[in-house]
């Protein structure tokens, strides 16, 4: 499985409510048509986040495909103009990004009805390799991260080495997603030990600065397989 995940901001005048009323229940509509998705899920930023200033993105958008020739081959396509089309009514077209990533799951725990994820955007120390980087992601950080109390899943979204071919950097290296059973266990998460030593590692393959958090709801739309 390869995932598309888009980032983005609400179209300029829109109100937060109006932005995830519209994207939730009128959206789905023309993506949902689209051959060969298998999972679709939005992530809506929460709504308290906004009293602390407007977030990076007001949230993400995940879709899953068989592979990169299923992403392809929807080029070109009325299904996929349609999805632009209706995009340019809410969102903000100049703050999209797209990021095609493989997940990796650290963490795959019991879920409860309305979990809280959180999503990470990391870019890696200017001075390594995408391949150095996504391995210390995963095998030094990625069991740092498991141990923080109160995680239910996690999962990191790494992006493709294709993407830096040529010499391109995409926007981002990849997505962090934890989930926790509601905004109080992240809350508290946050105030231990294990949280503090995961921040600790965060020096030894992220830039400095280079990351953004969103805390969101997540709404499955298609629910098909994710792995």
């Amino acid at each position: 499985m390869v995932k598309a995940v888009s980032c983005f901001k609400r179209r300029s005048g829109m109100g937060v409510d109006e932005f995830q009323a519209y994207w939730r229940t009128r959206h789905p509509e023309v993506v949902t048509r689209l051959p060969g998705v298998r999972r679709y899920v939005q992530s809506h930023a929460r709504p308290a986040g906004y009293a602390k200033g407007e977030p990076v993105y007001d949230g993400i958008a995940e879709v899953w495909f068989d592979d990169t020739a299923a992403m392809r081959a929807l080029r070109d396509t009325s299904e996929m103009a349609a999805v632009q089309a209706d995009e340019a009514r809410f969102i903000d077209r100049s703050t999209m990004g797209l990021l095609i990533t493989d997940d990796h799951v650290v963490t795959d725990g019991a879920m409860p009805p309305s979990p809280v994820k959180g999503v990470g955007f990391v870019r890696r120390r200017p001075d390594m390799s995408v391949e150095d980087f996504q391995r210390h992601w995963l095998t030094v950080h990625g069991p740092l991260g498991a141990a923080i109390p109160g995680v239910r899943r996690y999962v990191q979204s790494h992006t493709r080495l294709a993407a830096y071919e040529r010499g391109r950097e995409p926007a981002w290296d990849g997505l962090a997603l934890i989930w926790f059973d509601d905004s109080a266990a992240l809350r508290a998460a946050t105030a231990t030990r294990e949280w503090d030593r995961a921040k600790a590692d965060d020096p030894n393959f992220l830039a400095p600065g280079a990351i953004a958090f969103i805390v969101t709801t997540e709404h499955v739309i298609v629910d098909g397989p994710w792995t």
